[in-house]
């Protein structure tokens, strides 16, 4: 299913400069060294100066066939398509099609609040519309085919979280409303939409409206690395998400359209700044992005298990973007890197150092642990001959070993010290540590 946005605020860069040639060999072998450790899979590209400088693909495009991915290869880019839907409804403003203080009771009155919400309320996530991936009866209908009308009957059924306006909370429903507005007041599919005003002007060649995925079709299937294989994730039926995720495409395609919209090749450079109207950090379709003492613009995305990320950085004239199938780690490293990479400047290399405990050992951590002031417990329990950890309310993840008291979940940057003397663990994640204790 296609997830919230999870964006790090912050990008911090260190590091000597290197030559350019060296440092884009090292993220190649980077990239490399995550694949054969199967931490990732999938496609990445930096743009310097307006001009391509690094282009590379690791992995499958279709595990059970053995066939690789290339650059070409098309992956699903989650919510990077609503900067696409955005772009989109700033054309529509300018061609008089919509306005941006027009009511979304003039499409779905029946929606809670719908007099109150504006096209920009909708472009910014300030509606308190609810958003439906968040329900667990999503679950039972993503992989199915769904119509505007069935769509709209779940959309208008939740309460409404909070007054349109008063604040910014991300919800996928926004942009699904978004993109069926744009059919009607264009009287065309999303798909056309996506073609006739920013592929076909920009000349992209992998970018379209997905459907079913087709690896004959150098389309790529999205994978988790699950006790020594790959298993191919279910799929979202494309007709869900519509301009909230539904878009494929290539990291070069994307970095030809974030370089285009900036330029003016889709709308006016005007209404490229008004899309940077950032409110609590999100725009029109996009969010702004800290990076030293200067600021980018972009978008993440996550749908099934697809990650990919879309920067830009302006005042440095440098754009990255990946696209990735599997991932068993926090894809904001590889972010970092690229930018990295990108300005020259050397990095550290993971050693992928992970060690075989005894199951005597690791029953000596199982339990059910809390801390003071945490709104949660952590139970820790063995499952197939592995430890994993499982916080209230959340789904359970895998801890490796990397000593016989040091564990961690790369995908989330969470690092677990065991002190089974004292019946606690440390738990640090992104600069917060926090002390639990076994019940």
């Amino acid at each position: 299913m296609f997830r919230k946005l999870l964006f790090v605020a912050a990008i911090g860069i260190s590091g000597m400069v290197f030559s350019q040639n060296a440092v884009k060999e090292k993220m190649s072998d980077y990239l490399d060294s995550l694949f054969i450790h199967h931490k990732v899979m999938g496609s990445f590209a930096l743009v310097e100066n307006d001009h391509p400088t690094f282009i590379k693909a690791v992995g499958f495009a279709d595990a059970e066939k053995n066939k690789m991915a290339n650059v070409n290869t098309q992956y699903r880019i989650g919510s990077i398509s609503k900067t696409f839907t955005a772009v989109l409804i700033m054309k529509a403003v300018e061609e008089k099609k919509i306005s941006l203080d027009k009511k979304l009771s003039d499409f779905y009155p029946d929606i809670p609040n719908a007099d109150k919400i504006t096209t920009e309320n909708l472009l910014q996530h300030r509606t308190g519309i609810h958003n439906l991936t968040d329900e667990a009866e999503y679950g039972q209908y993503y992989t199915k085919p769904q119509t505007e009308i069935s769509l709209i009957n779940i959309i208008k059924k939740y309460k409404s979280d909070f007054e349109p306006g008063s604040r910014h909370e991300y919800s996928n429903s926004n942009y699904i409303l978004l993109g069926f507005i744009l059919e009607k007041i264009y009287k065309k599919s999303y798909s056309e939409l996506v073609k006739e005003k920013i592929t076909k002007p920009l000349k992209l060649t992998f970018t379209e409206v997905g459907g079913k995925i087709d690896t004959s079709k150098n389309q790529a299937k999205s994978y988790q690395f699950i006790n020594g294989k790959y298993e191919a994730s279910s799929e979202t039926d494309m007709s869900i998400p519509i301009g909230a995720g539904n878009i494929i495409s290539t990291p070069s395609d994307l970095l030809t359209f974030i370089l285009g919209l900036e330029q003016g090749k889709l709308i006016k450079k005007q209404n490229v700044e008004k899309m940077k109207n950032f409110v609590d950090g999100y725009g029109y379709g996009v969010i702004k992005i800290p990076f030293e003492k200067e600021w980018g613009f972009g978008h993440t995305g996550g749908i099934d298990n697809f990650s990919s990320a879309l920067y830009y950085f302006p005042t440095l004239k440098v754009a990255m973007a990946f696209t990735t199938n599997q991932s068993d780690m926090d894809t904001n490293d590889i972010s970092i890197k690229l930018v990295e990479t990108a300005l020259g400047r050397d990095f550290k290399m993971p050693s992928f150092r992970t060690v075989e405990i005894p199951e005597n050992i690791l029953q000596k951590y199982t339990g059910t642990y809390s801390s003071v002031g945490v709104p949660l417990k952590i139970n820790i329990f063995i499952q197939n001959k592995k430890l994993m950890a499982q916080a209230t309310g959340q789904s359970a993840f895998p801890l490796e070993a990397i000593s016989d008291t040091n564990f961690i979940f790369d995908k989330a940057g969470i690092e677990i010290n065991f002190y089974p003397e004292k019946k606690q663990f440390i738990i640090l994640q992104r600069g917060t540590k926090n002390t639990f204790t076994k019940q």
